[in-house]
């Protein structure tokens, strides 16, 4: 039976920098056309981590060598460029794999603005992680000379991080909608969305922030009624104890169990907690709803049942 499904890509699905995101759209968009060869409503959410740090720094770089000439490029723009590069390449990629196929359908990136509440705790504690891994050393000298903030992240290096609210309200929703309905494959909420605040006057105003692309697609999956939603990552399986001895490796979760288990500690505050978060959001938020985190060339044996981890109430 056809399955509306919202697919959350991670960072292993876009590569880290241009030459890397060619290729790798390649193979992403046959997992993703495995979908919807079975006759499943797909809409795909991306991670942009890699993209918009790298689009900040070199807008930063530019501003530096001429400041007469070009201003600051606020980081809701750099997350805007990033939406509009990522879509490129991902819905070339699928639209392809798609004909090989046979299969007729449209494919659209929609450049997708997420209200955020500008009261949001996350303001005042920056935690989501941009761009590419660096030294200590390194850290130190932009945290001296652009009071960037960074933090260490899982024994890979220093990053940038910048404050993580959490999503309100997807304003392009109804645009979305209507092209799932036309039967169009959509790309939408890239990067977690581009963060906008609302002013009261009816303008939005871009945020300093990243909003986490796994809560930005929890709630597109919400908001479009959705069936599923999977999470496509760098492990086949949630584990507990991950990388010690006694790591064990999960099938399934109930909501309940996957918020005790983020309780103590047992998933990166940065990677898994908050895609198992999303996943636990999402199959608590209807009776029915299921979500699923998996390899990326995992997906349809996952949500056949024969692999990864499935989060159900």
């Amino acid at each position: 039976m056809s399955k509306r499904i919202v697919v959350a890509l991670g960072g292993n699905a876009l590569g880290n920098n241009l030459p890397e995101q060619a290729v790798a759209v390649r193979v992403t968009s046959q997992a993703i056309v495995d979908l919807i060869e079975q006759g499943n409503e797909v809409i795909v959410v991306h991670g942009n981590g890699p993209q918009v740090g790298m689009i900040a720094n070199a807008m930063t770089e530019l501003t530096r060598s001429n400041p007469e000439k070009y201003i600051p490029c606020p980081l809701s723009v750099c997350g805007a460029m990033s939406q509009g590069y990522i879509g490129y390449d991902l819905q070339n990629a699928l639209r392809e794999e798609m004909e090989r196929r046979g299969i007729a359908k449209g494919v659209a990136t929609v450049l997708t603005q997420v209200e955020v509440d500008p009261e949001d705790p996350a303001f005042s504690n920056p935690t989501k992680p941009i761009g590419s891994f660096m030294t200590k050393e390194e850290a130190e000298v932009l945290h001296r000379d652009r009071d960037y903030d960074f933090m260490e992240d899982s024994g890979r290096g220093y990053r940038r991080v910048v404050a993580s609210p959490k999503p309100q309200r997807i304003v392009e929703l109804d645009t979305i909608t209507s092209l799932v309905q036309a039967n169009h494959i959509v790309i939408a909420c890239g990067g977690g969305g581009i963060p906008v605040l609302p002013t009261g006057d009816h303008h939005l105003k871009g945020a300093a922030a990243v909003i986490d692309k796994d809560f930005a697609a929890e709630l597109l999956a919400e908001s479009l009624d959705a069936d599923y939603l999977v999470i496509l990552t760098a492990v086949e399986k949630v584990a507990v104890r991950f990388g010690k001895p006694d790591e064990r490796w999960l099938d399934e979760l109930t909501p309940a169990e996957a918020h005790e288990l983020a309780e103590a500690g047992e998933f990166g505050k940065g990677s898994m907690e908050p895609k198992v978060l999303a996943c636990a959001k999402f199959a608590e938020s209807k009776p029915g709803r299921s979500a699923l985190i998996t390899l990326l060339e995992k997906a349809k044996d996952g949500l056949a049942g024969s692999t990864g981890t499935t989060i159900r109430a």
